[in-house]
């Protein structure tokens, strides 16, 4: 496609005063957009889930002076109104669609809080074993990771993995072993952004292949010792030997890429030294600005953000505290003191508020195709409805115009036809990750997508 004379190139430079700023991406910038609406495009097709623990405000309509802090709308359908915790979203009706009903029948009888390790897997946490299996962006990310320098980006407040049923990451490996998740936002960005840092490529190239013995050095000890150890010693190491094969993927990755520039962005406005402990509406939106460049450089095409762990157990149960004054966030979900809902709701629309942050940068950051909302999949939600009760998950998808998503709905689905996991085999589908079941799915799901 050939070149119009008022296209403009994208190191594009406004010069004066002995200084140069490079501008924003415009549209004069690119070929005229490739999407395509019947779903075949050039564009990329990205899935992102934002989590928050603990489940919402659910008063009952006979509560008059709290029901308008219930989280779900009074009515279904395209009339519906919101109510206070999710107003936030008003400016949004037409790209979101909040979703009641689903969630996982495996995880409805067990204690709620288990229900997070569980959101995007399926997985099987009843009784005495542990059979998580793999998330559903994990499943996008192996078909789609031929695409970008990483396979998917897995974010927390807390880091690590934490532990077995209160889990500090949503993403899980094809045999359920929980995947690490980032949580300091400066690390994030020089490891991702600065892919030779502040090296020259010669340099980074050794660096790499440096990495790479020392990994191949220490598989090869741990399959020696291997052969020393009891069934326990064993499991754990098998655990440690699959993070490191993780490791030298992503080294052979990063050689593979190493030769290919980075698009270029701007980062200046991203507050990369805020203090969650001073502001945590600017450490959350620090990272959140992280995944839209994350998004519009093409780093990846799927992430994940736990935006906080179960059961009091993390970092972000602070928050309510810190950002409103009120109390840790799983004790407020227990509280029955009168005005408990409403203390709750405003919790709960505080969070909805960083959500709908996170939707208007990213409708208003574009990249060759356009807006990166419009070929973007956003999930938000909890594994619980209220703190312990693992049904009827509050959810809201947004985005994906371009991806065939039909929004402007409440919709409640009925729990006995529609898992959750017919949502993710939908939205698997609509980027491009051709699936017919996923974990207890009963098929696609009816409606939206």
């Amino acid at each position: 496609m050939s070149r119009k004379p008022w296209h403009l190139d994208r190191r594009t430079f406004i010069k004066g005063l002995g200084a140069a700023c490079m501008l924003p991406y415009m549209e004069a910038m690119g070929m005229p957009k490739l999407v395509d609406y019947g779903g075949n495009s050039n564009a990329p097709k990205r899935l992102c889930f934002l989590y928050f623990p603990n489940g919402v405000s659910m008063p009952s309509m006979n509560n008059i002076k709290e029901k308008d802090w219930s989280w779900f709308p009074h009515a279904t359908g395209k009339d519906y109104k919101f109510t206070k915790p999710l107003s936030v979203l008003e400016p949004y009706k037409k790209e979101i669609s909040i979703l009641g009903g689903l969630s996982h029948p495996n995880s409805r009888s067990v204690l709620g809080h288990m229900a997070g390790d569980t959101f995007l897997t399926g997985g099987d946490l009843r009784g005495d074993k542990y059979n998580n299996s793999i998330s559903a962006d994990q499943v996008a990310a192996h078909k789609l990771s031929k695409h970008t320098r990483i396979p998917s980006l897995t974010i927390s407040t807390d880091g690590g993995v934490g532990y077995k049923s209160r889990a500090s990451t949503l993403s899980f490996d094809n045999t359920g072993k929980a995947i690490p998740s980032e949580h300091r936002q400066r690390e994030i960005f020089e490891r991702y952004f600065s892919p030779n840092g502040g090296a020259t490529t010669l340099e980074r190239r050794k660096s790499l292949q440096q990495g790479k013995k020392i990994v191949d050095l220490v598989l090869e000890d741990s399959k020696r010792l291997k052969k020393r150890l009891g069934y326990n010693d064993k499991s754990k190491l098998d655990e440690y030997m699959t993070s490191l094969n993780r490791v030298e993927e992503q080294v052979t990755r990063n050689e593979k890429w190493l030769d290919v520039p980075m698009k270029e962005f701007d980062a200046s406005r991203i507050n990369l030294s805020v203090d969650a402990t001073i502001d945590p509406e600017s450490y959350l939106r620090s990272t959140l600005d992280l995944m839209v460049l994350g998004f519009q450089t093409d780093l990846t095409r799927v992430m994940t953000y736990m935006m906080a762990r179960e059961d009091g157990m993390g970092f972000g149960d602070a928050f309510p505290k810190l950002a409103l004054g009120l109390s840790g966030h799983h004790g407020m979900t227990h509280d029955k003191r009168e005005g408990h809902f409403e203390r709750q709701g405003k919790y709960d629309q505080w969070l909805t508020k960083q959500y709908a942050y996170f939707l208007e940068q990213m409708k208003n950051t574009q990249d060759e195709y356009g807006s990166l909302l419009d070929n973007t999949l956003v999930l938000y939600g909890s594994a619980c409805s209220s703190t312990h009760n693992a049904t009827n998950c509050p959810l809201v998808l947004a985005g994906g115009s371009n991806l065939g998503a039909k929004h402007g709905s409440y919709t409640v689905f009925d729990e006995k036809k529609e898992h959750l996991s017919n949502l993710y085999v939908s939205m698997l589908n609509k980027v491009g990750v051709p699936v017919e079941s996923f974990a207890d799915s009963t098929g696609p799901l009816s409606s939206i997508l």
